[in-house]
């Protein structure tokens, strides 16, 4: 084979290998979607008072995460939700509650206030984990990156809703105005419940 013949089939070759290099998905890309597929039951959190927990410990229920505020015109959405937790927990049915001062700094209080604000005012007794950013950006909690990217849906005032099933799969979104007694929410726990899985 002369030299330029040589050289031409090594330009080619390399064209051919940058083509294909280029028409791989990069890595953050499938990392993405990964992360966008994976059990929210996976994610390694911490309580309302800053110990480790994880929501592994939900596997298997339906749960409905809720980014929660006491100083809220949605705040009486409390007892909402505590009437759910009461009525569903023993099919395998949670609250989480992570409460953020995202929106109009209606969360300042520290944890022990805020706990102590949910058990007198409310008698809440469903989980309460860390105060959480929920807005993306560089401090978002890793729950609320996770939603997100499952939903396409970021809450956009405090006590926005997802419904987790039992195998973590986030099942829909529901923003702030549908109250937790709302006979849409309601019926989709109930299915929820009754898929098993």
């Amino acid at each position: 084979m002369t030299r330029p013949a040589v050289t031409a089939l090594v330009a080619t070759l390399s064209a051919a290998a940058l083509f294909t290099a280029c028409e791989r998905t990069p890595p953050n890309k499938a990392s993405e979607v990964g992360e966008a597929n994976m059990s929210i039951y996976e994610i390694e959190t911490k309580t309302l008072e800053g110990k480790p927990a994880s929501l592994s410990e939900y596997r298997g229920q339906v749960a409905l995460l809720v980014n929660v505020a006491s100083e809220c015109g949605y705040t009486p959405q409390y007892a909402g939700l505590q009437k759910l937790y009461e009525r569903f927990k023993a099919q395998g049915f949670v609250v989480l509650g992570f409460p953020s001062n995202d929106f109009g700094k209606q969360e300042p209080g520290s944890a022990e206030e805020i706990r102590a604000f949910c058990s007198s005012r409310y008698r809440v007794d469903f989980p309460m984990l860390e105060k959480v950013v929920t807005k993306a950006g560089p401090q978002q909690s890793p729950v609320y990156a996770a939603l997100g990217k499952s939903t396409g849906s970021l809450p956009e005032w405090n006590f926005g809703k997802y419904l987790v099933g039992r195998n973590g799969k986030v099942l829909k979104f529901y923003p702030s105005d549908v109250k937790p007694e709302d006979a849409s929410l309601v019926q989709a726990i109930e299915g929820a419940l009754a898929a098993g899985s």
